[in-house]
């Protein structure tokens, strides 16, 4: 049995949240959902994911709030963000936190796919 690299999706949009979980499940990921910031950190997970994929702009704590309490905790997980904004401050304030990629929505399949890929094989 081999052991499948789990991606945190986190976004507040059901529906973003179940077509993504849809890809990577059929791409050979185990996929854990969440629809804000929060409830990803109430999750106890012994390992944690291996990748997260980020809504910017979540109900509550954003999805830049959420990679810095996890760097804060030192909890680094490659993370891929995604926006529906084109907010080049946002952006650089993300990559230079350490985010591997910012995808705008609506999302290209195989970009996404490439971009976890990367940021899977970066680290």
């Amino acid at each position: 049995m081999t052991n499948r690299l789990t991606i945190a999706v986190i976004d507040n949009d059901e529906s973003i949240r179940t077509a993504l979980r849809r890809l990577l499940q059929a791409s050979g990921y185990s996929v854990t959902t969440f629809a804000s910031a929060e409830a990803f950190l109430q999750e106890t997970v012994a390992d944690g994911p291996d990748c997260l994929l980020l809504d910017m702009r979540l109900g509550g704590t954003t999805g830049l709030q959420l990679q810095q309490i996890l760097l804060n905790a030192d909890r680094s997980i490659p993370t891929v963000f995604l926006t529906s904004q084109q907010d080049h401050l946002s952006r650089q304030s993300a990559m230079q936190a350490g985010a591997f990629d910012v995808l705008r929505k609506p999302i290209d399949a195989e970009i996404l796919l490439d971009s976890i890929h990367h940021a899977l094989n970066h680290t």
